[in-house]
């Protein structure tokens, strides 16, 4: 059965994020809140339900996550002296384990590794500029969205979790009309490549999982897509222009990165 609370018990102080993330506790269990009134918007939150999306359909395990309603008499706090504002939430579910600290020695404590080039596939796709950008002269490698999960697994063992995806389609800013432009869908840079993750690419064993994501995508439905897109609540104000153009680029984009992605990736092999 999905993951779907109900109402807010507690909530705990918002994390300088974009999205003033907020720790909560609802009627089955903890979860990180990111609530309308946050200081980056609510396209941000579009992007991240879409994208989590997507990622799951791409076969990337992530946090369970939901919508849920935010009420006047939820008080949530977040930066500056302010309160979010009352209406429809993108929560994730509470999951035990922690950010990756860099370096490759928990990566190779992963029941996962494959799934590390599906996440770069992944992050290329949906042009995640909030893991590892393709230009480090404009934005930093952020490792607080690498999650990696010890819940259900033995000793010493992680799981590698696909998180935060509040930057996916336009890097943070909002979506338009304009972000099916050609060359966003045809934007030639890997995302997400960690030197870090190189070598498990490199990997014969998994080489066959990310080029099996990389062939997925051609088989990507838009009316599912439309479906997803159609499904981000009206009071997060994207407008029908832009939700056309987010299932533009998100569709013609697969079908570019399912052509292009081998010879995009190899130079950095």
């Amino acid at each position: 059965m999905p993951w779907q609370p109900q109402y807010i018990s507690f909530a705990g102080d918002a994390f300088t994020t974009a999205t003033e993330t907020v720790f909560v506790t609802t009627d089955v269990g903890n979860g990180y809140l990111k609530a309308m009134g946050n200081r980056g918007g609510p396209h941000l939150l579009a992007s991240d339900w879409v994208a989590t999306h997507l990622a799951r359909w791409l076969g990337l395990p992530t946090f369970e996550f939901a919508l849920i309603e935010v009420t006047d008499i939820d008080e949530i706090p977040l930066g500056a002296n302010k309160q979010a504002v009352p209406g429809p939430a993108f929560i994730s579910k509470e999951m035990s384990g922690n950010v990756w600290g860099g370096g490759d020695e928990s990566l190779k404590r992963l029941v996962n590794p494959e799934d590390i080039g599906k996440l770069v596939v992944f992050d290329t796709w949906t042009r995640n500029c909030d893991r590892h950008p393709p230009d480090l002269t404009t934005r930093k490698p952020n490792l607080n969205n690498v999650f990696l999960s010890n819940e259900g697994l033995p000793g010493g063992k992680q799981r590698l979790i696909a998180m935060d995806h509040t930057h996916c389609f336009n890097c943070g800013n909002n979506l338009d009309g304009r972000i099916s432009r050609i060359d966003l869908v045809k934007d030639l840079r890997i995302y997400g490549l960690f030197p870090e993750f190189v070598p498990f690419m490199r990997d014969l064993a998994h080489c066959p999982v990310w080029m099996d994501a990389v062939d997925r995508l051609r088989a990507l439905d838009q009316g599912w897509v439309q479906g997803i897109v159609s499904s981000i609540p009206d009071e997060w104000e994207v407008e029908p222009a832009a939700r056309t153009a987010l299932v533009e680029q998100i569709c013609d984009r697969a079908a570019f990165i399912h052509s292009q992605f081998l010879s995009l990736i190899t130079p950095h092999l």
